[in-house]
């Protein structure tokens, strides 16, 4: 059984509230398990379905003959602790069953819950949330795989700070009384924790916007969205003076334009995941 996922929407910043529940923000992909008659069945926020990529989850935690369905994200843990994202999406992509089956044991994901929507025959979304955790805490067994996502009350700030210290990816602060519906809203925030890095542009896109950039001579990524419309016509004004070239895809430019961006984190090839435009950097611009 699929159910539609509520999805957070975005906050700047950590924040402290009576009103809320807050739990780490884990980096992995989400992922719905449906147990019912004895069938478990996983599905991504699309509704994908993607049973077989995890073996090691099919085992569900629960008593015997219960129905139910879990919200949750499954990640891939380093020994320090931390995810790993880009080790957690190799597993996602193998496509041998007997390649899936020796990831299981040598590379095994874990899967952390945070909600229960289903229960016996009965919907749990109209429920609070509040609600809802005290009846995952009654039926989530101790289990090797499966995990209740740890959630504290009121203090937002000293959880993000946490999570900032350990690299983590940010936190998600739920409003107590919420229930759960299938779409984004704003019962639910995510706080991110960003990385902030000066890079260069070197080049843009000739038809979908987009600036390539570099950091220390290498590309690393490229910018598509969260630059103003007038940043985007200084940088349009200068950049006729440094073009060095040009192919089908990108229009290149001497490196001397400098922006801060910020992301969320390095990929095992060295590049920005999601990097966004924070400013431009440097006199010449700041001069315009």
């Amino acid at each position: 059984m699929f159910i539609s996922p509520m999805l957070p929407m975005k906050a700047e910043e950590p924040f402290d509230s009576e009103e809320y529940l807050f739990e780490p923000k884990l980096n992995g992909h989400r992922l719905m398990v449906s147990f019912i008659n004895g069938q478990v069945n996983m599905y991504t926020r699309n509704n994908n379905e993607v049973t077989r990529q995890y073996p090691e989850l099919f085992n569900v935690p629960v008593d015997s003959g219960m129905d139910v369905v879990f919200d949750g994200e499954v990640i891939r843990l380093r020994e320090d602790g931390t995810n790993d994202f880009d080790e957690l999406i190799q597993r996602f992509r193998i496509g041998k069953a007997t390649k899936i089956k020796e990831a299981s044991r040598t590379r095994p994901v874990h899967y952390y819950v945070f909600d229960i929507l289903y229960l016996n025959g009965k919907s749990l979304a109209h429920l609070p949330l509040v609600k809802r955790k005290e009846i995952l805490a009654k039926i989530l067994q101790p289990s090797i795989y499966y995990h209740a996502t740890m959630s504290i009350e009121n203090r937002g700030r000293a959880l993000f700070k946490v999570m900032e210290d350990k690299g983590l990816e940010g936190m998600v602060a739920k409003k107590k009384n919420s229930k759960y519906v299938g779409k984004k809203s704003e019962n639910w925030l995510k706080v991110l924790h960003y990385r902030y890095l000066e890079v260069s542009i070197s080049a843009y896109r000739r038809k979908q916007f987009g600036w390539l950039v570099e950091h220390e001579g290498k590309t690393v990524g490229c910018i598509e969205e969260t630059i103003p419309t007038e940043d985007r016509k200084v940088f349009y004004k200068l950049a006729q003076s440094l073009v060095t070239g040009q192919d089908k895809h990108f229009v290149y430019v001497k490196p001397v334009l400098k922006v801060r961006i910020r992301f969320r984190d390095w990929t095992a090839n060295h590049m920005l995941r999601t990097p966004e435009y924070v400013e431009f950097t440097g006199e010449k611009i700041k001069s315009l």
